[in-house]
């Protein structure tokens, strides 16, 4: 099992900045992938930036250069968004993918979400 704690949502004014942290405990092995989703009222949860254990990063369009992912020895993973758009308002949900053998689907795991509000 896996437990995933996020902490650092807010409302904040077009161009702010605020960071996301999200504290994964439990049985994540050594080849988990963490990242972070965001869902709006009726819309599916996209991913927003991910990160594998060995660092490697992905974001989708709208967050590149603006959003930084990045995750400690201890398996925290941190969100960091600039220059935030009220499009970017949202529950943003930690996820983390914990593969245990590569021919396998992974498991996955969410956190309870946090809210980012963006306003003009």
């Amino acid at each position: 099992q896996v437990q995933l704690v996020e902490s650092g949502g807010g409302s904040v004014q077009a161009g702010g900045s605020l960071r996301l942290s999200c504290a994964a405990s439990g049985r994540l092995g050594s080849m988990s992938i963490l990242g972070w989703y965001r869902q709006v009222p009726g819309k599916e949860r996209d991913r927003v930036a991910i990160i594998t254990a060995g660092g490697a990063t992905s974001y989708t369009t709208s967050a590149k250069g603006r959003f930084t992912i990045s995750r400690d020895d201890k398996n925290t993973v941190y969100l960091q968004m600039n220059n935030l758009k009220p499009e970017d308002t949202g529950v943003y949900y930690c996820n983390a993918k914990v593969i245990i053998r590569p021919i396998e689907p992974p498991y996955d795991y969410w956190g309870q979400g946090t809210q980012v509000t963006v306003f003009s």
